[in-house]
């Protein structure tokens, strides 16, 4: 919830669920250290996984270990996977925040959800096919349009 703000004991804590696939793109060219940095504004991060699906290789799962992020390797649909993990932290009264890395609709309940349950919801994205929904749900956007250049939405109610 947003006790800690209110009451101004500390930082909020965050989850940070990255969807690999749907990111993870050499056009996209997103530097995950970046990423991590610009978040770390808004609060502490205490959970930063990414979701990746079997075709990851042997050195990308290195390179996201090496950075600090828990991989979580999918068989299926990684969106289905990150979708139950992320309503997991949704009910976990530990984060106060969810950080969702993707520009894919389907994450548009997981946000509808955390809102209701009093999360502050943040989207991490690119400017690149982005989806409205997500635009239009989550408390704040991240858009990363380059290096160096990130774009914060803030969005009201």
């Amino acid at each position: 919830m947003f006790w800690k703000e209110l009451l101004g004991v500390g930082k909020p804590d965050i989850a940070l669920l990255i969807d690999g696939p749907n990111i993870l793109r050499k056009a996209f060219n997103i530097d995950l250290v970046e990423v991590r940095k610009e978040l770390s504004k808004m609060g502490n991060i205490r959970i930063a996984k990414i979701y990746l699906d079997q075709y990851a290789s042997d050195k990308l799962i290195e390179a996201m270990v090496n950075q600090g992020f828990e991989t979580i390797t999918t068989t299926g649909d990684v969106d289905v996977t990150m979708a139950i993990e992320g309503m997991e932290y949704v009910l976990d009264p530990k984060i106060d925040m969810l950080a969702l890395m993707t520009r894919d609709t389907d994450y548009r309940p997981v946000l509808v959800k955390a809102r209701k349950h009093g999360k502050r919801t943040v989207i991490i994205a690119t400017d690149i096919a982005f989806s409205a929904a997500l635009r239009n749900t989550a408390d704040r956007l991240l858009i990363f349009r380059g290096p160096g250049k990130i774009e914060t939405i803030v969005n009201t109610e």
